[in-house]
C-alpha cells in the first residue's frame, strides 16, 4: 500500500503550530489557475505590498477575483497615496518573491500595517501563500487577522 506523500511544513506552517493555530496545508499554485476542485477561486486571496506617501510599506489582502482600490487602501492607512512596490523591490521590502507573499511570514519580520478585505470575515476562513511558490493555508480568517494584528476593510474596486 502506497503511503501517503506528507507535505514538507513552510516556515509559515511552522511558525502557526508553533503558536497553536488550526490551519491546513495545501499544495496548489493559485497564480498558474491550478486551484483544485472544491475549492473556490473567491476563497483564495492575494497578499500584495505597497507603499504609502506617509507609512511606507503597507499589506492589503483580498481574494483573487477581485481588483484592489489604491484609494480605499490609501484613505484606510493613512496615506494620501499608495502605489505597488515594484517587484525587483518586494523580496528586499517584504521577504518574499511574487507570489509567495503572506501575512505570516511578514508580520514575523515587519511591522506593515495589514488590511483583510471584509469578504473574509464574512466567509470564515480563507486561503492565502504559505510563503513558498505552490503552497497555501486555509485558516480562519478572524483568527488570521487577529495573530497578524490585522484590520477587516473594504478594499476592493
Amino acid at each position: 500500500m502506497a503511503k501517503k506523500t506528507k507535505l514538507k511544513k513552510t516556515l509559515v506552517d511552522q511558525i502557526l503550530d508553533k503558536a497553536k493555530i488550526e490551519h491546513d496545508s495545501l499544495s496548489f499554485n493559485g497564480l498558474e489557475g491550478d486551484i483544485p476542485d472544491g475549492i473556490e477561486r473567491s476563497a483564495i486571496y492575494k497578499t500584495l505590498a505597497l507603499i504609502g506617501d506617509k507609512t511606507g510599506p503597507v499589506i492589503g489582502i483580498l481574494p483573487i477575483t477581485e481588483h484592489l482600490s489604491e484609494k480605499k487602501l490609501a484613505k484606510i492607512s493613512g496615506n494620501k497615496k499608495v502605489s505597488m512596490i515594484p517587484q525587483k523591490d518586494l523580496q528586499k521590502t517584504t521577504g518574499y518573491i511574487h507570489g509567495a507573499n503572506n501575512p505570516v511570514g511578514i508580520r514575523q519580520k515587519h511591522a506593515f500595517p495589514i488590511y483583510i478585505d471584509h469578504t473574509a470575515q464574512e466567509a470564515g476562513s480563507m486561503i492565502v501563500s504559505a510563503g513558498e511558490i505552490g503552497r497555501s493555508i486555509r485558516i480562519d480568517s478572524q483568527v488570521l487577522a487577529d495573530f497578524v494584528d490585522a484590520c477587516f476593510a473594504d478594499l476592493k474596486k
